[in-house]
């Protein structure tokens, strides 16, 4: 790649560093903020924030000259064909978080982890939570683990191939011990990551799936290791499974099993996945 094209990518990515960290702020944002979260200078920032607001992707309060998102992302979002998830999982998920009392937070797979898309907040006054926009380690977050346990085998080699950070003193890092944990997530139909992530937080994940049997999402419990321990009880992981079984059904999962079994043309279902 020439010098050229190299710096025109890192100047792509720079953007939408700069798109990502406004979209997914709850409030506006000045460029001495944005800049101080991504470590950029602040011109080099405004370069871009002037780019992005020129094209619609972010505006600008006139009042407070701070930026939000802008029409032309809006538009972007309304076009897109895919299931709005968030809807589909927010019922199920705020009824999970009333029945265990803690944070419930659903997430999708990117290709650096597992992308936090919504939270339903604790009724504690001490609130763990997770903001969405984070992305969460496919090795040390119960999230990425259920999504990786239920990836296909090539694309666990790339992710386990490549180093892992050591986040807390209890971040499993040994690629053996990780391939043993990814079979028995598969086989328990769950995950949890005690402390790897955060000292003093935990969190059990389990798995979305939508009709084709794909893995599509995860929905978690995240909260103090004083209320989620390593070992959770048998109660918070069923409503768990419960929830994320709930959410697989509205988007289609089991769906075709039904009517395979209702064909007099089969002799015989192949065993899906349990969820």
């Amino acid at each position: 790649m020439s010098d050229g094209m190299d710096g025109g990518v890192r100047s792509v990515g720079l953007a939408l560093d700069v798109l990502e960290t406004v979209a997914f702020s709850p409030e506006e944002l000045g460029v001495t903020q944005i800049a101080d979260r991504l470590g950029l200078t602040k011109g080099s920032v405004h370069r871009h924030l002037s780019t992005l607001v020129e094209r619609g992707y972010l505006k600008q309060n006139m009042q407070t000259a701070r930026y939000s998102i802008g029409p032309k992302s809006r538009i972007l979002a309304r076009a897109a064909p895919e299931i709005d998830l968030i809807q589909i999982a927010e019922g199920p998920m705020r009824d999970l978080r009333d029945s265990v009392g803690q944070t419930v937070v659903l997430s999708s797979m990117s290709p650096r982890g597992a992308l936090v898309h919504f939270a339903v907040s604790s009724a504690s006054p001490i609130e763990i939570g997770v903001r969405p926009g984070s992305e969460l380690s496919f090795v040390s977050s119960a999230q990425g683990r259920i999504l990786l346990a239920y990836s296909p085998l090539p694309f666990q080699e790339r992710i386990l191939a490549r180093p892992i950070e050591k986040l807390t003193d209890r971040t499993i890092i040994a690629r053996d011990e990780l391939e043993t944990e990814l079979g028995r997530i598969v086989k328990q139909g769950f995950a949890s990551a005690p402390e790897e992530t955060l000292l003093g937080i935990n969190a059990i994940a389990s798995p979305i799936f939508d009709e084709h049997d794909t893995i599509v999402g995860s929905v978690a419990v995240v909260g103090s290791i004083q209320f989620l321990p390593a070992e959770p009880g048998e109660a918070i992981i069923s409503a768990l499974k419960e929830c994320s079984e709930q959410i697989s059904r509205r988007l289609g999962h089991g769906r075709s099993s039904a009517q395979q079994m209702r064909s007099p043309a089969n002799g015989a279902v192949s065993r899906r996945r349990k969820v």
